[in-house]
């Protein structure tokens, strides 16, 4: 067994074996009249060609993935417009290989793998254990030589190619990457890095039909098919990430693969503050929307960080309300001790029936006596009228929507294809917005504002009253004009006076930057301070403002 900078990867039904390519003939030739050529231009005086520059080493680090060792070397490369992701793993000789085959149908036999177990999180991980016990046992038969982290080494790989996604599970694991993208056999994996951006990997696929593979071995556990009739897909994995494929010649340069990856640990409100997304200000308002029930519609461009601000909002829901979400794909997590219904769509089956759509699904939660709904984006008329109907209905509705500005959702909800009424539309209390720096490639808060209907009975208008701006200049979230609606709504329905509302503010503002600065980010954890803060304001706020960690911590944890 040897280690080395692979710069292939091997379809899904072999067992991983990367080898460097031997040259040719041609090549060969090739190679020796550039050197010729080179000596000749030094004979005649010509400048000699330079030594390519060193490569600057970004970051580094190694990863363990089911026993495999993987280095990591993200570099600054002269001779390339992005840095490296340079991945190097143990690979598997030749000889090796027959062995594996053998130990590859010996656990076929052995095992029987039944679809739910590979759909259920706790099933795949006791067929994953299952496995390796069997891998190991047989391994060690075949190959009674080999030392105990060889043989770890092997399972390791079995399990990826058998059960996983070869290759790639060592990226999936990789908690720095966001995306993975294969674009083709032709060109390398590319990952996208939370702080660095867009890398191109040494890793290659070796050919379009394991890209096919891995795009139907995902398909299948979820009951999907992509083939040339249907050759578009998104499902997810049974970790949550979401995945996208395409076949040749749909997608003209080859077979495609993308795969976003879900948090696997959730995004809360301190996490905003701390990376300076959010201000705990900003953070404090959004808190006392929610609390009094405010509707609220997250705004931004892809992948700006829509859906984990919804998901760190969610935390401020007292415990005591009954919560539905809908969603296409399962991304939002909240606290485990809420009183939550998640659900989701499902698409048709290869016949065309079975489709559970979004709109159903809204129509049927509102049968399930909500207090909050949440629905994971707004997409069509039929959904949004649906979803409005429930915010003039009594229910609180928390959403997200493609748009870059206020003033952009705003057009978009009142134009078709949504083209909701500004009769319905003045339910919605507020438009938060995401925006994504590329440039910096930082994530903000851009704006907060607040819809107040005008006019009279016959004719109604909605303005728009933005609260909170980021100043790019400053990269700070600063408070520009005072909350009109929001705050006459509370006083209307609780009696507060704006002193009361002022003083709320303030407190909700201590706790948070109390939590930022003790590291409070667990969803859980953060989920139960706010809600023994809405227990027990008085006793909390004494905590935070003496220091207390640990009475803080115990009470949160003394509830269920």
């Amino acid at each position: 067994m040897k280690k080395r900078t692979t710069n292939k990867a091997t379809p899904a039904t072999r067992p991983l074996s990367v080898k460097y390519p031997k040259m040719t003939p041609k090549q060969r030739k090739l190679l020796e009249e550039k050197r010729k050529k080179g000596l000749e231009g030094q004979a005649a005086g010509k400048e000699a060609p330079q030594k390519p520059k060193d490569r600057r080493v970004i970051e580094q680090y190694r990863l363990v993935v089911d026993n495999i060792p993987a280095d990591i070397k993200i570099m600054d490369d002269p001779e390339e417009f992005v840095p490296i992701y340079e991945l190097t793993y143990p690979t598997i000789e030749r000889a090796t290989e027959a062995a594996l085959d053998a130990v590859r149908e010996g656990i076929i036999t052995e095992i029987s793998i039944k679809p739910e177990e590979v759909l259920d999180p706790k099933e795949v991980k006791e067929l994953k254990d299952a496995f390796t016990k069997e891998a190991e046992k047989l391994i060690r038969q075949h190959l009674p030589r080999l030392a105990d982290q060889e043989v770890k080494i092997l399972v390791g790989t079995l399990l990826h190619q058998s059960l996983g996604l070869g290759p790639l599970e060592i990226f999936l694991q990789d908690k720095n990457l966001e995306e993975i993208v294969i674009n083709s056999s032709k060109s390398p994996i590319w990952v996208y890095h939370l702080k660095i951006g867009w890398l191109k990997t040494n890793i290659t696929i070796a050919n379009e039909m394991s890209i096919y593979n891995y795009a139907a071995a995902i398909g299948r556990r979820v009951g999907q098919q992509i083939t040339n009739l249907n050759p578009l897909m998104d499902a997810y994995l049974t970790t949550g990430d979401r995945t996208n494929a395409t076949l040749f010649p749909i997608s003209s340069g080859g077979n495609t693969l993308t795969i976003r990856k879900f948090a696997r640990r959730p995004w809360t409100v301190t996490d905003f503050v701390a990376a300076g997304t959010l201000s705990s200000e900003a953070a404090a308002f959004l808190w006392l929307a929610i609390q009094y029930e405010m509707n609220i519609v997250i705004a931004g461009g892809t992948a700006s960080g829509k859906t984990s601000l919804l998901n760190a909002l969610t935390n401020f829901i007292p415990p005591n309300q009954r919560i539905i979400s809908i969603e296409d794909t399962r991304e939002i997590q909240l606290p485990d001790f809420l009183h939550w219904v998640p659900m989701t769509t499902r698409p048709p089956n290869p016949e065309g029936r079975g489709e559970i759509t979004m709109l159903q699904l809204m129509i049927n939660a509102l049968r399930m006596r909500p207090d909050r709904v949440v629905v994971g984006e707004i997409r069509r008329a039929r959904e949004a009228e649906v979803m409005f109907e429930a915010v003039n209905t009594g229910h609180s509705v928390y959403s997200t929507l493609h748009a870059n500005t206020a003033e952009e959702a705003y057009r978009r909800l009142v134009n078709p294809p949504i083209n909701i009424p500004n009769a319905l539309l003045s339910g919605l209390q507020m438009i938060a917005v995401m925006h994504r720096d590329r440039r910096k490639n930082i994530r903000r808060v851009l704006q907060i504002a607040e819809l107040s209907p005008t006019g009279g009975l016959e004719e109604i208008k909605v303005e728009l009253n933005t609260i909170f701006r980021w100043l790019p200049s400053e990269d700070k979230l600063v408070e520009i004009n005072k909350s009109a609606r929001a705050m006459n709504d509370i006083k209307l329905y609780t009696g507060m006076t704006d002193e009361d509302i002022e003083e709320d503010l303030v407190k909700k503002a201590e706790i948070i930057n109390w939590m930022v600065k003790n590291t409070i980010n667990d969803i859980n954890m953060v989920g139960r301070i706010v809600s023994e803060y809405y227990r027990d304001p008085h006793g909390i706020l004494a905590a935070v403002r003496r220091g207390d960690r640990e009475f803080i911590l115990r009470e949160s944890l003394g509830k269920k």
